[in-house]
């Protein structure tokens, strides 16, 4: 458990373009800033998914987004009662290893990232709630942990992850992280039990996310520092220094230090997750 001196901060990314979604999500409003499965966006329903947890104690939220959305995310979130914030204005796009650093550094050391991407579905959140509280014993230790969804089909769309060594409380040691199969090996996984899919939400400590960025990708960790100690900071708005942050290496969170790292965490979950991935996956969830 978390302790009294520590906060879970939730880090809500928010770069992507929404192009699955075409022609509803365009670049100028991508499928995070629309409300597609609820009254309220799917931004809106992310930040709010920390409400009611009485695990440990809950900051005020990061937000990563693209510098061009910053009057939308900033009406949406007032819009919902969220005016304590900050919001770290990508001026590129550089995927969500270097996103995720932004937010490390702008956090405490010591606090603890709830990082979600802004455009996912999540049902049952007592059930994800129960997941982080699982969790959290390993994370104040140290280890990088994800969240793995329990499988109900063989699907091809998403990334797999191998759960190994039981860790107890029903979390296990990360064996490896599995691209997108085809259709036989994804019924062959789902055969042996051991596969969950890959959400892309994490829970880790700001200073082991840092710690991991430096052993691996150490270029990458000096550039969004270099961006962030050049940063213009307006009100609740923090703008990364442009040209230091665009020589950034651009890099998923997963290849840039999950399948490198070896102190990597998954907590089973079943959780009515969807990533919306497609229209196919709208109307599966859509009334």
């Amino acid at each position: 458990m978390a302790s009294e001196s520590q906060y879970i901060v939730p880090v809500v990314l928010s770069g992507g373009s929404g192009t699955r979604l075409w022609p509803v999500s365009t670049p100028e409003r991508p499928k995070q800033l629309l409300s597609l499965t609820a009254k309220q966006t799917m931004l809106q329903l992310t930040i709010s998914r920390t409400e009611g947890y009485a695990g440990a104690s809950v900051s005020s939220p990061i937000i990563v987004a693209n510098a061009a959305h910053a009057p939308i995310v900033d009406e949406q979130l007032q819009a919902i009662g969220i005016h304590d914030y900050r919001l770290i204005l990508e001026p590129s796009g550089r995927n969500t290893a270097p996103a995720i650093a932004l937010a490390a550094l702008e956090a405490r050391p010591d606090d603890i990232l709830l990082v979600m991407p802004s455009d996912h579905i999540i049902l049952d959140l007592p059930a994800f709630h129960t997941a982080i509280s699982r969790a959290l014993p390993l994370v104040s230790e140290g280890l990088l942990t994800t969240f793995g969804i329990e499988a109900d089909g063989p699907e091809t769309g998403y990334g797999y992850i191998q759960m190994g060594a039981d860790l107890g409380n029903m979390v296990h040691k990360v064996a490896r992280f599995v691209e997108k199969p085809d259709a036989s090996t994804a019924v062959k996984m789902l055969a042996e039990g051991k596969y969950v899919w890959n959400a892309g939400i994490f829970l880790f400590r700001a200073d082991a996310y840092l710690e991991a960025l430096e052993r691996h990708r150490p270029d990458m960790l000096a550039a969004v520092r270099a961006s962030l100690k050049g940063a213009k900071r307006e009100g609740l708005h923090v703008l990364p220094e442009p040209e230091s942050f665009a020589a950034c290496p651009s890099d998923s969170v997963d290849y840039a230090i999950m399948e490198r790292e070896a102190h990597v965490a998954c907590v089973p979950v079943n959780m009515g997750w969807s990533d919306v991935g497609s229209w196919h996956a709208l109307w599966e969830i859509g009334d």
